[in-house]
């Protein structure tokens, strides 16, 4: 096939139609119907609690320190494969293994069930990381498709194709699963992991088909494999002489930790928590709210961007950090549907601002010296991810330890209290942030 000149329409429109393939993962399996699915095996059984490595654990506590394990696994890994793909131009292999890996671990999970826990609970973590895997290697192509001027919009474009696919296949899942009669709606529910897998796999390889696959004839060597954590190692030691930089990233990781582990273990809790009446109405209720979250996300994000051009992206950081405590209050005392509505829109307004400010605050704050940026963010994104490790553990560790979920949503608290004290330190007269 004939290669496609870096800029040109089709080069670009093939690597943004990546987030339509890939988004429905993150929308259907990891946010609505898979903890719906989860949580129904349980209530099924007559059960809370489950042995898992020899010990009693319910069963939001089981999936928060999984999800945990999978996203050290990410932070582990993402840096030493991200070096060896930069150095040998094999990042096409790499997105390629993990999308693949991903997309039938999805289909998989139509087998999932409780007698079969650990088979189930693998191919769940395998899926988690084949997607955060491939977007390692998916983000990494931008500069290489897109020319500086380009990247923005490009980069845009690909965030909503993502979210109108991801919508489009969660109602038609919602659709499948409401129009059946109850003993069939996990048999729906199954059927649409499979139609995540599928989605997926299908419409990736219209990606494939146009990225480039530069190689650049190098050869594997033995310091090649630390390659990566010898950038991150340089960069931290950049960041420590950087005193603006290295406060912001501190306030970063603290509240990331909090912001992420909401977002991951919202379904759970509205599932576990919220008295919905009966099975349908839970279903139909968590599912709504995921969609809700999700459209408010897109009023946040711009409203939270006009915002911080007129009053700064730190105090805007504060106030949403402020505004997260208040949530996290308010879901301590969430009981009825009409509560979880509430919550669910006002985490809506405030998710989708703060993952978008807090990159762009901390691209602007990057010395305009430095050339190797992607070190920056590689940086920025390991330590995104070892702070979701934390908050799950931390999440899980006391919903464990109290027997409450709303203990731990109330722990957060901390998190952000420190975030905004650390943003608070910070040197707000700087007129770029």
């Amino acid at each position: 096939m004939q290669k496609l000149d870096k800029g040109s329409r089709k080069l670009l429109n093939a690597w943004a139609f990546y987030d339509w393939a890939n988004s429905v993962y993150a929308l259907v399996i990891s946010s609505s119907i898979f903890p719906l699915f989860f949580g129904q095996l349980f209530r099924q059984r007559g059960e809370d609690t489950l042995s898992f490595l020899g010990m009693e654990k319910t069963g939001e506590t089981i999936i928060s320190y999984v999800t945990a394990f999978g996203f050290l696994v990410i932070a582990l890994t993402s840096p030493l494969l991200s070096g060896i793909a930069d150095y040998l131009g094999n990042k096409k292999f790499f997105m390629k293994f993990f999308c693949y890996m991903g997309s039938i671990s999805c289909m998989l999970l139509y087998f999932f069930d409780l007698e079969h826990l650990y088979f189930g609970l693998t191919c769940y973590v395998l899926a988690l990381i084949g997607f955060w895997g491939s977007l390692v290697f998916y983000n990494s192509y931008l500069p290489d498709i897109a020319f500086p001027e380009q990247q923005d919009a490009i980069s845009a474009k690909g965030f909503s194709m993502g979210y109108i696919g991801s919508v489009l296949l969660l109602i038609v899942n919602l659709a499948m699963v409401m129009l059946v009669p109850d003993e069939q709606k996990m048999q729906m529910m199954r059927y649409s992991f499979l139609m995540v897998g599928i989605w997926w796999l299908g419409f990736s390889q219209y990606t494939y088909k146009y990225l480039p696959d530069v190689r650049t004839g190098k050869v594997m060597h033995q310091d090649l494999l630390f390659k990566g954590f010898k950038e991150l190692k340089k960069v931290g030691k950049q960041i420590k002489g950087l005193h603006q930089l290295k406060r912001y990233l501190t306030a970063f990781f603290i509240y990331s930790m909090a912001v992420q582990t909401v977002m991951i273990i919202a379904a759970y809790f509205g599932e576990k928590e919220v008295q919905w009446g009966s099975a349908s109405e839970r279903t139909t209720g968590l599912i709504v709210s995921i969609l809700l979250i999700q459209l408010i996300a897109v009023l946040g994000a711009y409203l939270t961007s006009k915002a911080s051009a007129k009053w700064g992206n730190i105090k805007v950081l504060m106030l949403i950090n402020f505004l997260w405590i208040l949530i996290c209050i308010d879901a301590y005392f969430v009981v009825t549907p009409i509560d979880f509505y509430i919550a669910a829109g006002f985490v809506g307004l405030v998710m989708g601002g703060i993952q978008s400010l807090s990159r762009s605050t901390y691209s602007k704050l990057i010395p305009a010296e430095v050339v190797d940026t992607t070190s920056f963010f590689s940086f920025y994104d390991v330590a995104e991810k070892i702070g979701i490790v934390i908050g799950m553990f931390t999440y899980g560790f006391i919903a464990d330890v109290t027997g409450k979920m709303q203990n731990a949503i109330l722990f957060l608290i901390v998190f952000f209290i420190l975030g905004f004290l650390l943003l608070y330190r910070m040197d707000k007269k700087n007129k770029y942030i």
